[in-house]
């Protein structure tokens, strides 16, 4: 399956639009990955599989290699789900890398742009996990302003947060209550806070992050969250130890 041919895109597209002259709008639309293969192609044309052939090697020698393993598929999701919840955890655990001891991490569900079939893991799923450039982020943040960010983080429906974070929030984006590792949140007290540089910023309405104080952004390239990822993996993989993740309510979501 690896082989095959995968056509990344938004090949799957459901928009609801008419010319900007009628007053309508874009009010959705949909995305998909479709795997081309012997179903829409049972006889492909020899000339193009032959002009196709070096490309094709090329990166697969670049995409295939494996990094890791999984226990069960991973998906992402809100208000919770087993890929938001690890890639979060991975933040946590990279800490020990930076000299940095986070309180919680938080990864946008918007960041993660695929997901991670039951088995191995390659480099090139990775790549289809974590596209962007975004790079590893720590900040601090006042009790105050880490309840606002979940306040922000409830009425998106929810983001990726890591183990010991406990968010109830109502269906119409409300924050119920906070917790931090079994204790409310201090308004007074720093929480140091591991993210995306993009989130760090005050990106996908993660305003509150704009007030945070000790900003670490190292910016090469090893530090991108992709790379991150792979290590991770390859450690665990290195430890006979499959990854798994499961929903372990972070974030529940009640009436009002």
């Amino acid at each position: 399956m690896r082989n095959k041919l995968i056509f990344c895109g938004l090949m799957s597209a459901s928009l609801m639009a008419v010319s900007c002259s009628t007053g309508y709008m874009i009010t959705g639309y949909e995305r998909s990955r479709i795997l081309i293969d012997s179903t829409y192609d049972g006889t492909p044309a020899k000339e193009v599989a032959d002009f196709i052939a070096p490309y094709k090697r090329h990166v697969d020698s670049i995409m295939s290699p494996v990094v890791g393993r999984t226990s069960e598929y991973m998906y992402a999701e809100r208000p919770e789900s087993p890929l938001s919840n690890l890639l979060a955890d991975i933040l946590v655990w990279c800490g020990k890398d930076y000299s940095e001891k986070p309180d919680f991490a938080v990864y946008n569900i918007g960041g993660i742009r695929s997901a991670f079939a039951k088995g191995d893991v390659t480099y090139g799923d990775v790549l289809d996990v974590a596209p962007f450039e975004n790079k590893i982020c720590f900040v601090t943040l006042t009790g105050d302003r880490v309840l606002e960010l979940f306040g922000q983080i409830a009425a998106a429906g929810g983001e990726g947060v890591s183990h010991g974070v406990e968010l109830v929030i109502t269906k119409d984006g409300g924050l119920k209550s906070a917790r931090l590792d079994g204790k409310d949140i201090d308004p007074n007290a720093k929480y140091r806070v591991a993210t995306l540089d993009y989130v760090a910023q005050g990106n996908d309405n993660m305003a509150a992050f704009k007030a945070a104080i000790d900003v670490k952004s190292p910016q090469s390239k090893d530090n991108n969250v992709r790379f991150i990822i792979m290590k991770y993996m390859k450690e665990k993989m290195s430890q006979g130890i499959s990854v798994s993740s499961r929903i372990e309510g972070r974030i529940k979501t009640e009436e009002k």
